[in-house]
């Protein structure tokens, strides 16, 4: 971990468009969607054009009441706005709380009540739709970023405001505060320091560097409330990279999108990932021009890695996956080439980050772990979250002698790589691992979009499966397909729109299990 502390004087939220205009400012920024906030800027600014933006929005924030140390919750239609109005509000010194849009009001309110009065930024569409009406009670202040509600402020009647210079932050001080996954109820309130985020940022610009030496244009669909896309934002303005955000991640847009754009670095999500499998059958060749693929949330099906791969026709394309955590950033890296089979073990994530981070796999029942018995992975790195906000027992359960629980279980091999085999709350005990099925599964069907692993009646291994546009699943190949692997329920077939997602597209498995419950009842 030395080598995220030498010099780290801490991620500057607030600065990060001002100080890649200085160095790149016609550099661009591409967009496939209209801001709420900022409608003026278009789908195509040059990264000068979005810092003036960013440092109009502090100032209309400043106007507002908005004052150093104070939370401001962002919960806005989905939109690259959110990454904007986050660095603004860290420019006036405040702290951004990022929910998705795609939490419910009522977990919304309650996450706006655990941060203590903050101000709201939010629009009129969530106002009417989402959120309660004791939302104000709960709220410093509401700011509009787009149609009207009675009893708020709106950022649009702001312009033209006095300019304001803006701040920076001690690097121990809160920068950001995202939330989890929530995949096992309400998602906690994980707080960054500007230390933090820049401890995060070194080992992905470092594993960068070797990879792409050139200049290329990057598309990154990643959730606008994730850390993630704050340092996946700063490697490529700081290269000069055009950046391609994109809010739509549906397979015939991505295609037409990169068809056009030629991009030569992709970042999503594993599911979007899994979407786009079928780009590789484009006659267009949408993905001819990648050369690096990137994921940073789980570890992804080798089916996936092999198509995508097999698409590009640049020279040693690779993938790169790091897996991590919210609460910690990427701990561990793995890189793929096309010679990798479709059938490679897709349960190795790789080696810790030399230098940077550290992993260890502690026993779950006395037994040294292993395949059959697999540990709790635990890490330390310097990107880890200074606590939960509000839920500070809970953040301490996770530490011992500053070593982190991921709450995923596996095994190391003696040489040092990591194997994960399950969440732990998802367990299935004497089943073995469902994600190793699972990607066996993906490896024999090729029409497969989604199969997800969940106790049914009786706790027995159940398969949901989500096929291309809903075709009934073969039964013949199904039998082909699990012969030999452990035994499990009938196959469910689930509309893939109807699984239960998180922000990063994750698959909310207990939920899943207790809609498969309902269903059965």
């Amino acid at each position: 971990m030395i080598l995220q502390r030498i010099a780290n004087r801490g991620f500057r939220l607030g600065s990060l468009f001002e100080r890649a205009a200085a160095r790149h400012p016609a550099n661009v920024l591409i967009l496939d969607h209209d801001l709420d906030a900022a409608p003026r800027l278009g789908r195509r600014a040059t990264i000068a054009e979005v810092a003036e933006t960013v440092a109009d929005l502090a100032s209309r924030l400043w106007a507002a009441k908005v004052r150093p140390g104070e939370r401001v919750v962002i919960y806005k239609s989905d939109g690259f706005d959110i990454v904007l109005l986050a660095c603004a509000v860290a420019r006036c010194g405040a702290v951004p709380v990022l929910l998705s849009p795609k939490l419910d009001g009522d977990t919304v309110a309650t996450l706006v009540r655990r941060a203590n009065r903050p101000h709201l930024v939010t629009d009129q569409a969530k106002l009417e739709r989402e959120l309660p009406a004791d939302i104000f009670e709960a709220s410093e202040r509401v700011l509009l970023t787009s149609g009207a509600f009675e009893g708020t402020v709106d950022l649009h009647s702001l312009a033209g405001c006095e300019p304001f210079d803006g701040l920076t932050m001690p690097p121990d001080h809160p920068t950001l505060i995202t939330h989890t996954s929530g995949t096992t109820g309400t998602p906690k309130l994980a707080v960054h320091t500007g230390r933090t985020l820049q401890a995060r940022y070194r080992p992905q610009v470092s594993a960068l560097a070797p990879i792409v030496r050139g200049r290329e244009t990057i598309a990154v669909h990643v959730s606008f409330v994730h850390s993630r896309i704050f340092t996946a934002l700063a490697i490529s303005l700081f290269r000069g990279f055009p950046i391609v955000m994109m809010a739509d991640s549906d397979p015939r847009h991505a295609a037409d999108l990169f068809a056009r754009l030629r991009p030569g670095i992709l970042e999503a999500h594993p599911n979007s990932f899994m979407q786009w499998e079928e780009l590789a059958d484009d006659p267009r060749g949408p993905l001819r021009n990648v050369k690096l693929f990137s994921s940073t949330f789980d570890a992804i099906h080798p089916r996936t890695v092999h198509r995508l791969l097999r698409a590009t026709r640049r020279r040693a394309p690779m993938f790169a996956q790091l897996y991590g955590q919210s609460e910690v950033g990427p701990v561990v890296a793995r890189s793929f080439s096309p010679r990798r089979a479709p059938d490679a073990d897709g349960r190795c994530v790789g080696m810790a980050i030399p230098g940077m981070t550290e992993v260890r796999v502690v026993s779950r029942n006395g037994m040294p772990p292993s395949p059959e018995h697999p540990g709790y992975i635990e890490v330390r790195s310097d990107g880890r979250i200074v606590t939960y906000l509000g839920e500070q027992d809970r953040y301490d359960q996770q530490v011992t002698d500053g070593w982190w629980r991921m709450g995923d279980v596996g095994y190391r091999t003696r040489w040092g790589c990591v194997h994960l085999l399950d969440r732990e709350v998802d367990l299935i005990e004497d089943f073995g691992s469902t994600l190793a099925v699972e990607d066996q599964l993906f490896g024999k069907l090729d029409n497969l979009l989604e199969v997800v692993i969940v106790p049914g009646e009786g706790n027995v291994a159940t398969p949901i499966v989500c096929t291309k546009d809903d075709v009934p699943l073969d039964p013949e190949a199904w039998r082909s397909a699990v012969a030999g692997l452990p035994k499990m329920a009938a196959p469910v077939q689930w509309r893939h729109e109807d699984l239960p997602q998180t922000a990063t597209t994750k698959i909310k498995r207990l939920e899943l299990a207790r809609l498969l419950a309902e269903r059965a009842a």
